[in-house]
């Protein structure tokens, strides 16, 4: 059979085994329980639980190796026989100065060893050609019917393979006298068909396919020198697990032939003449390798060496000589010219003489059918691997690997299935026309270059987590020295079998059909990398699988009859189970183990670039199978990798060191052999040989000892010649050593044979140990003689079997079962006799029942071992059994007296054991105990108990014996329990229902509730809530009935109490409705006076500012306020809560206040006056300087002034007044002249708090305050504000009233009346060009302030009302307006100071007043006529008042709005020549705005940011 790519049947899967942790922690236990089913599949998979995951231990950078090359069709057993049959037929025409070209039939090669084969098969070449069957062979060679195939194949069997088949059989050779070779070395390095030695060839560097497609070009061979230097070359012949190779067979060639051809080439030397005695001339040949070697040298020469050889032999004068020149076929010398000289045996044939017949002389070298023959029928050489000549490290090994399996498939590495790569690998194998070469690190030394697993050693520390793995039975460099392993007991390092090897594969690369060493176990580790697909047959079918290969390719045995052994050949699964050879496969990824079995054949290749590791292990069971491999190996005259005797004997030296399965293994296979020794000594001495000397083998080297014949390393005897020192031979082979007498031969011995049954006899004991141990015990544990152990004895056989290590067996196991149990008896008595003498302090739980008493004891009888603590039990058992019959009395005789029941159980609690009477005992104690605790709870003496414990009592009577009695008090309780819950479910109704209940209806509940003899805590609270409910009444009446009104304060107090009274209170309603309109009238007075969003209260509004002469408190009031800082007013007048409710101390209070607010506004004027004024042009900022609401200081144009504080402000920061009501003139308006009636006051935001309502307003507030039977702080206030503010009115219209002040008013009236019949001027058309000086045009834009002013309701424009304002009409005011002050000039009237002194101090106290009064607004006016008209403040009004107008030829920054909004200093960007600049906005002041109104919810703000951004554009 000869599978195809396409139909390679994947064989079945071996088994998978996946240990717990538990079966993992102990390895060679595992496998042995796994042996059964593993073993019949020779090998088997193991997965490690997912949690063991050993460290990758090699030291990448340092790990350096060779490879071996690898051609995938040489491997294959069948595929190899077809090459060297394609090898002999090329030699064979090469030879005969012809190169093989093998044909192409139907598209693919000829196979000409099936071919020939098949020839064969059907009778010969003959009996084909006369039956006409060479359709059949091609139909045999599986080629289509129907093309004439035949007759094709007929041709190429004719021309290439007949001849060939001629000269194997010697049909063509005449009888006569040949020279054979002179030794089977000869022409041993003969390259055929100029294809270089599979053996010896380098891989080419540039090509590794079509070797043979290029059967003419010459490749190097390997010289001496070349294995000299390459020290792989070297490591030929090993041993272990897993792949290995065999030696290359090389032969270096003669070094003096070789100094000749380098001189160049030359014929005679390879005839030698010679005179003999006599004057005769011979003509003498030099051997047969050395000729042949000359031969093919010359055969390279420019120069056929033909007419070399022809040249010289006619000029040999010699007579004799000439005759010897004549045909080997037709013995006659005649026709001299056609007479052939054969370069190989010197021999004479005529050209017509041949089979077949030759037309001419051929040129060249050529050889006559004897020397043909002899070279194709030379064995082929023996098979190995090569090793390359790169060294490789993994990194570089892995790149090559990765980048030829990609090239290959054509697609990346990790994508290639498995199946794939199986069913190629196949195919590449047996196929002869490709020739695919792969390299394969493999048998690489752990000791030189490192084991994958960690090893503990002093070279480098390892981590705790390395320490686990390194120590594990499951790391290949432990388990081999496991304790249970027989390997343990050699001493040496037994490199790949103790000591592991390391393989870095790549895709293709194999290891061939093989058995381990010794037959052993062998195990492999999987590190990383891509799967390894095994192959393996179970060791029942080791033979058969021989027997296949060894039938199918019997050329390749006839030459390596160990060729299995050479680990150098495969066969396809599928031909080896169409043979009937059981045959299983598995993959092996990384972290997976695989283990072959002994005898097991296994084979396999790599997917791609992996890294594994493996090694050999023995166990007990493998002592028969090491046995049966030696006898195995000295058939085959193999050398062993150790001496099978000598680890037996040095088992048996040290028996008690065994593992007990080991030392039973041990004593069957020494019995064997001593009794081996014995027959084959008997031989020795039956054969004369009588000397014997004593001799320490296992001291000598391996090769000292070895059996001449078979190879087999000796141990236990040798036998020796004195003449002959040089060899020994096994006494297997004792006819074998020499020709010398018996006498002069000897025995070298190890052991006498009285040694070895004493050392037999050692393990005997050992094996049977366990035996006599397994007698004392079964005889213990039975109690066969009748005798009960102690406990200590017991102990004693179970440290035995711990200390001699017997297994784990069902008998150990029976003993320590019997020891647990005695001890835990033991521990029982104990305890139960402590109990007793604890008495009532015992630990409870601990008790045992009577019944559990009596089969204690009984348990304690039948335990096998005797316990003194046994006579314990039976007195504990005596007292149970007589205090029982006590307590049946005592029950018998109820009603018996309460203290003897109590006094019998507690007598029984004593005895630690219960006892049913106890039980009984137990329950009428319980009975009389909970009728007394009845009978006190309910008694009327006793105090009432708790809901809670009567339901403890029913709960705990439901746990009692029934009985009449307690049936009685249950029922009772239950209804006691039933009415109390209804009347607590009635109170706590009352105290949650929505509906509050009058007090009269409580109270009856209460009374009813009274009589239950229960504490009810509803009903308590339901108490508690009435007398607070009274107690809060009559704090109503008191407040109700007192001297003054009672306070907002105290009612609203009162009223959140009685709402969360559960008591339906009258008064409550009376209360609310107070507070209601109370606050309802502080509602009002806050609407009345408070601005929007204003930071003070009505109260603070109300009273007099009594700190007003403090700036830093005045300036630091608007944040303090947001931060919960400042003082209000009223408590910086000295008011308490307490004094608040007193309307005397209020108005003394106000008083001092008022007084405290007019010292204060004075220090204030004082210090604010003595600042530099901000129009200066040198005015800086110091601590004198004044500072704007916004923080800033004040500067240049457009300044305010306060009329109050006298402190300076932003125009653009603060409420402005609005000039004149509308400034185009109207038959009721003011004329535009009369400036001193223009609104140009201004009292800055810390001055003017409220919205000063007139007094008109106010006296309505104290109408409706006046009917409020309730007193607010707010009341008293506004009453004091009142009155101050009609005091004031009072001095200020007596002082109008003054002739001197009535004068004055009378001729501003007149000048009034004269400046309004005056002609008014015409608007002009369009915008008069303004002076150079006009103070509008300098600073408009330039001292636009950063942020609006402070946006007050009121009188004032606010900045959104600005915004309002048409462009178009704004600007027209403004020229309006502007176009008027340079008409204006005053004063208008001359006041003394006599009248303006008062007058301005009338002014400041009404000014301080938070009303609004007309006297205010006469006395300014007039005060303002007295004085120049202040044009610098018009001016900033207007540019404050009219922004869009006075800058409407500014043209915004388009995106400086969004740039201040970043906080970014982007500078003005002009727009045109005469386009002033606007600044940029401050962020900061932003949001001073806000906070000063108040505005900090999101959308406010956004409408802050927005009116700011209209503002700006202009629009």
């Amino acid at each position: 059979m000869e599978p195809g790519s396409d139909d390679f049947l994947p064989p079945p899967e071996c088994p998978v085994f996946e240990p717990s942790w538990a079966e993992f922690r102990d390895p060679l236990g595992y496998i042995a329980k796994i042996r059964p089913i593993a073993e019949k599949s020779g090998i088997c998979k193991i997965r490690p639980p997912a949690d063991w995951q050993p460290p990758f231990a090699v030291e990448v950078d340092n790990f350096r190796f060779t490879p071996r090359i690898q051609r995938l069709n040489e491997l294959e057993a069948q595929t190899r026989v077809k090459l060297n049959y394609l090898d002999q037929i090329a030699k064979f025409w090469e030879i005969q100065g012809s190169s093989l070209k093998i044909p192409n039939v139907e598209r693919r090669i000829l196979d000409l060893y099936s071919l020939s084969k098949i020839v064969v098969e059907e009778g010969g070449y003959e009996a084909i050609c006369k039956d006409r069957r060479w359709a059949r062979v091609a139909q045999r060679l599986n080629y289509p019917p129907g093309k004439n195939i035949g007759s094709l194949l007929r041709s190429h069997y004719e021309r290439i393979v007949y001849p060939y088949e001629m000269y194997q059989s010697g049909a063509n050779l005449v009888q006569c006298n040949t020279r054979p070779f002179d030794n089977e070395e000869k022409d041993k390095e003969y390259k055929p068909h100029s294809i270089p030695l599979r053996q010896s060839v380098q891989p080419s560097k540039f090509n590794s396919y079509g070797r043979r497609a290029k059967r003419l070009q010459p490749d190097p061979e390997p010289t001496e020198e070349d294995i000299e230097k390459n020290p792989e070359l070297k490591k030929l012949q090993i041993y272990g697990a897993g792949p290995k190779m065999m030696g290359l067979g090389l032969m270096a060639k003669d070094k003096t032939l070789r100094k000749k051809d380098k001189e160049g080439p030359e014929c005679p030397p390879t005839i030698v003449v010679k005179e003999e005695l006599g004057g005769d001339v011979k003509v003498e040949s030099t051997s047969p390798k050395t000729f042949l070697e000359s031969k093919e040298e010359l055969s390279h020469s420019p120069e056929p060496c033909t007419k070399m050889t022809m040249r010289l032999r006619r000029n040999h004068s010699n007579a004799q000589f000439i005759e010897s020149y004549v045909c080997r076929m037709c013995s006659r010398g005649d026709e001299d010219d056609k007479l052939l000289l054969c370069d190989g045996c010197d021999d004479n044939y005529h050209i017509f003489c041949l089979l077949p017949p030759l037309p001419e002389i051929p040129k060249g070298v050529w050889r006559c059918p004897k020397c043909v023959m002899a070279e194709c029928k030379r064995p082929p050489e023996a098979f190995g691997f090569e090793q390359a000549t790169r060294e490789y490290t993994l990194q570089s090994f892995g790149e090559m690997a990765d980048s030829f399996k990609a090239d290959y498939f054509n697609m990346p590495v990790h994508m290639v299935p498995t199946e794939l790569v199986e069913k190629e690998f196949w195919r590449l194998v047996n196929s002869i026309e490709e020739d695919v070469t792969v390299e394969y690190g493999a048998d690489i030394h752990s000791k030189e270059f490192g084991s994958g697993f960690p090893v503990s050693d002093s070279k480098r520390h390892l981590t705790p987590e390395e320490e686990e793995y390194a120590t594990s039975g499951w790391n290949l460099n432990v388990m081999p020295v496991l304790e249970q392993s027989v390997l343990c007991h050699i001493n040496a390092d037994i490199s790949g079998m103790k000591v592991p090897w390391l393989y870095v594969g790549m895709v293709f690369s194999a290891f061939c059909w093989h058995i381990e060493d010794h037959w052993s176990y062998s195990i492999n580790y999987l590190h990383w990398g891509e799967p390894k697909t095994w192959y393996g047959v179970p060791s029942l079918a080791a033979e058969h699988l021989e027997e296949v290969m060894k039938k199918l390719t019997p050329e390749l045995f006839d030459s390596q009859p160990d060729l299995l052994h050479q680990l150098v050949t495969l066969m396809n699964p599928n031909t080896l189970m169409s043979h009937g050879v059981p045959v299983v496969r598995t993959n092996q990824c990384a972290g997976e183990f695989v283990i072959t079995f002994p005898r097991a054949y296994h084979s396999g290749f790599n997917q791609g670039y992996n890294f594994a590791e493996a090694v050999n292990f023995c166990t007990a069971d493998w002592l028969p199978a090491g046995r049966q491999c030696i006898e195995h190996y000295r058939r085959l005259r193999r050398y062993c990798v150790f001496s099978h005797e000598e680890l037996i004997c040095k088992m048996a030296a040290c028996p008690e060191k065994l593992d007990l399965n080991l030392a039973a293994a041990v004593h069957k296979e020494m019995f064997i052999m001593v009794q081996e020794e014995r027959r084959l000594r008997k031989a020795l001495l039956e054969k004369g040989v009588t000397e014997a000397e004593r001799e320490a083998f296992e001291l000598l080297p391996d090769d000292e000892r070895q059996c001449i014949k078979c190879k087999t390393t000796c141990f236990l005897s040798a036998l020796a010649c004195y003449d002959c020192p040089d060899g020994l031979v096994c006494l297997s082979h004792i006819n074998d050593l020499c020709k010398c007498s018996s006498s002069r031969q000897y025995l070298r011995y190890r052991y006498t044979l009285d040694e070895l049954p004493a050392m037999l006899h050692k393990l005997k004991v050992r094996a049977e140990s366990f035996d006599t141990w397994a007698n004392k015990v079964r005889v213990a544990l039975e109690v066969e003689d009748g005798r009960k152990r102690s406990l200590e004895e017991l102990r004693a056989l179970e440290s035995e079997a711990r200390e001699r290590r017997f297994p784990n067996s069902e008998l150990l196991q029976r003993l320590k079962n019997c020891l647990s149990e005695a001890e835990a008896c033991v521990s029982r008595a104990l305890g139960l006799v402590s109990g007793q003498e604890a008495g009532p302090h015992r630990v409870a739980g601990l008790q045992m029942t009577l019944a559990e008493l009596r089969a204690f004891l009984d348990q304690m009888n039948n335990l096998p071992c005797a316990m003194h603590q046994i006579g314990d039990v039976k007195g504990i058992l005596e007292q149970v059994e007589a205090y029982q019959a006590e307590a049946r009395e005592a029950l018998a005789s109820l009603p018996s007296s309460p203290g003897l029941l109590q006094s019998l159980l507690e007598r029984g609690q004593q005895l630690g054991v219960e006892v049913p009477e106890a039980q009984q005992l137990q329950r009428q104690v319980e009975q009389a105990q909970w009728l007394d605790e009845v009978k006190r709870t309910l008694a009327p003496s006793a105090r009432r108990g708790t809901l809670a414990v009567m339901r403890g009592l029913l709960v705990a009577g439901a746990s009692v014996a029934p009985s009449p009695a307690v049936d009685k008090a249950r029922a009772e309780l239950q209804e006691l329990l039933t009415i109390a819950e209804r009347w607590e479910e009635k109170a706590h109704l009352c105290l949650e229902a929505r509906q509050k209940h009058p007090p009269a209806t409580l109270e009856a509940i209460i009374r009813e509730a009274e009589n239950i003899p229960v504490h009810l805590p509803n009903i308590q609270a339901l108490k508690e809530a009435l007398a607070k409910a009274r107690a809060w009444i009559a704090d109503v009446d008191e407040i109700q009935n007192g001297d003054h009104y009672p306070c907002l304060d105290d009612l609203e107090g009162l009223v959140a109490v009685g709402r969360d009274l559960p008591v339906g209170l009258e008064e409550l309603r009376q209360l609310e409705l107070q507070v209601l309109t109370a606050h309802s009238w502080r509602e009002k007075a806050s609407k009345t006076f408070l601005k929007k969003n204003s930071c003070y209260t009505l109260l603070e509004v109300l009273c007099p500012c009594a700190d007003a002469g403090s700036d830093s408190t005045k300036r630091s009031r608007w944040m303090e306020k947001e931060l919960g800082l400042y003082k209000s007013d009223t408590e910086l007048l000295g008011l308490s809560a307490q004094d608040l409710r007193d309307p005397g101390s209020v108005i003394v209070a106000f008083k001092e206040g008022e007084q405290k607010e007019k010292e204060g506004i004075l220090q204030l004027r004082r210090t604010n006056s003595a600042k530099p004024s901000p129009l200066a042009s040198s005015t800086t900022a110091s601590s004198a300087t004044s500072i704007c609401v916004c923080g800033q200081v004040p500067a240049g144009v457009g300044a305010l002034q306060c009329d109050l504080c006298q402190d300076w402000f932003h125009g653009r920061c603060v409420s402005v007044p609005h000039l004149l009501s509308s400034p185009r003139p109207n038959p009721t308006s003011s004329p535009l002249l009369a400036w001193w009636e223009w609104d140009t006051k201004f009292l800055c935001p810390l001055c003017m708090r409220s919205r000063r309502p007139r007094l008109e307003t106010i006296l309505a507030l104290l109408v409706a305050l006046q009917r409020l039977p309730v007193r607010l702080p707010e009341g008293e206030a506004l009453q004091c504000l009142t009155e101050r503010a009609i005091s004031w009115q009072g001095r200020a219209r007596q002082a109008l009233a003054s002739e001197d002040v009535t004068a004055l008013l009378g001729r501003l009236a007149e000048l009034r009346q004269r400046l309004q019949a005056e002609p008014r001027p015409e608007e002009p058309s369009a915008c008069p060009s303004a002076p150079a000086s006009d103070p509008l045009r300098e600073g408009s834009g330039k001292n636009m302030p950063k942020v609006q002013g402070l946006l007050e309701n009121g009188d004032s424009v606010t900045s959104s009302e600005k915004v309002a304002l048409e462009e178009g009409s704004g600007k027209r005011d403004l020229e309006l307006l502007s176009s008027l002050l340079p008409q204006l000039n005053g004063p208008a009237l001359e006041l003394p100071e006599a009248t303006r002194a008062p007058l301005e101090e009338l002014l400041m106290e009404g000014d301080l007043l938070e009303v609004t009064l007309d006297e205010n607004h006469s006395i300014w006016q007039l005060l303002q006529a007295g004085q120049s008209p202040d044009l610098e403040r018009i001016r900033t009004l207007l540019e404050t008042y009219y922004p869009a107008a006075a800058s409407s030829e500014m043209l915004p920054h388009p995106s400086g709005w969004f740039l201040s909004l970043q906080g970014l200093s982007q500078p003005a960007i002009k727009v045109s020549a005469e386009a002033a600049v606007i600044s940029r906005l401050d962020w900061g002041r932003i949001l001073f705005e806000a906070h000063s109104r108040g505005c900090w919810q999101t959308s406010v703000l956004c409408g802050l940011l927005t009116q700011r951004l209209q503002f700006l554009s202009g629009c």
